[in-house]
């Protein structure tokens, strides 16, 4: 029976190959789509915790990508937050998205956002020296090959490099948050980290109570947050590229198992002429399913482990992070497309008639 199901196989090499291709769609679809998102978020939750702040102070309502956040908070509620009890240092931050690269840029006033955590520790240059200096991470550096005094374009704007840092902390740019705010014609932030010198727990307290509206998050809470799966953001993405990728199995694996069933309508009548029994034929059609999901899903999970390293290797800034639980989900999900698929072309063929089928030309 096993030499049987890989003859049908080869018989029809160019339908089996694209039964194989589908099913490998499917999987690279799913491992790569879903591994860039998590490689991305488990990226950006690291360059958060590099900050060293222990809260974020954000606007009502405001969503847990940064770049998101709205420049609404006024410059003066630092200052209030700087006279809490407990409240050791605040640093104000403007976030801008760069149009032409959707790269997040931080507005930031050196001093401050510097006393949080280790500060920034530089590679090359040193701190702003004009309002058009940029300072740049060491990664996004490497990648765009940017030195000290090269010119790089940010906001339709031409800035000065004056410093390469180690990255991780929290954006790949950082500009004067005056420059910022005149290139957005706002005198507001979006955010505010602060350093607490007490529990920061008792330090959230104290501000939900100054601002009950306003969002204000522990590091330790919204680091907890940075999984892809527990973002409602990304779920609507998830389930859309699962759903896609049963369709197309699903829809090719169907089409191809009922033309086989057609072609094989002789060869099914003298089978159960032989004795085979209904659950017999329905067996071997599952099964050499079943063969092609295992096929292409290997094919699958090779490509997509292949170009996670073609991408690494062409955008380090790039994260592409393919786990063992996707990958276990992108297998199962490529054998239930091709179960489904056969399984109405096996059961016609199960109930043809033996004699009807060895009559068929």
């Amino acid at each position: 029976m096993r030499e049987l199901i890989w003859a049908n196989l080869k018989a029809r090499p160019v339908r089996t190959l694209l039964s194989v291709a589908a099913v490998a769609l499917q999987v690279f679809l799913l491992l790569f789509m879903m591994g860039m998102t998590t490689g991305i978020v488990r990226e950006w939750g690291e360059r958060i915790e590099g900050i060293g702040a222990d809260l974020l102070v954000q606007q009502p309502g405001a969503s847990m990508f940064l770049a998101f956040s709205r420049a609404v908070l006024p410059e003066q509620m630092g200052r209030e937050l700087e006279s809490l009890a407990g409240v050791e240092s605040v640093a104000p931050v403007l976030a801008v998205v760069n149009n032409d690269s959707l790269t997040i840029i931080y507005g930031i006033d050196f001093e401050s956002f510097n006393r949080l955590g280790r500060g920034f520790l530089f590679h090359q240059g040193g701190p702003f020296e004009q309002p058009n200096d940029v300072i740049v991470d060491d990664i996004k550096a490497a990648s765009k090959n940017l030195k000290v005094g090269d010119t790089v374009q940010l906001l339709e704007h031409d800035f000065r490099v004056v410093g390469i840092v180690e990255h991780g902390r929290g954006a790949r740019f950082f500009i004067p948050l005056r420059t910022a705010q005149e290139l957005l014609d706002v005198r507001t932030v979006s955010m505010f980290w602060v350093q607490a010198s007490q529990d920061p727990a008792q330090v959230q307290e104290r501000i939900t109570q100054v601002y009950p509206r306003h969002v204000v998050r522990r590091m330790d809470e919204y680091l907890s947050m940075m999984v892809s799966s527990n973002l409602p953001e990304i779920k609507p993405f998830t389930r859309a590229i699962i759903v896609v990728g049963l369709i197309i199995t699903f829809l090719v694996v169907l089409l191809s198992t009922y033309t086989v069933v057609l072609e094989r309508t002789r060869e099914i009548g003298i089978l159960k002429a032989l004795g085979a029994s209904r659950w017999a034929i329905v067996g071997l059609l599952l099964q050499e399913a079943l063969l092609v999901a295992a096929i292409g899903a290997a094919v699958g999970v090779a490509s997509s482990y292949g170009v996670e390293a073609v991408v690494t290797w062409l955008r380090p800034s790039l994260q592409v992070d393919i786990t063992f639980d996707w990958v276990v989900q992108g297998v199962l999900l490529a054998v239930l497309g091709c179960v489904l698929g056969s399984v109405y072309p096996a059961f016609r063929a199960a109930a043809a008639d033996p004699v009807s089928a060895l009559a068929y030309e």
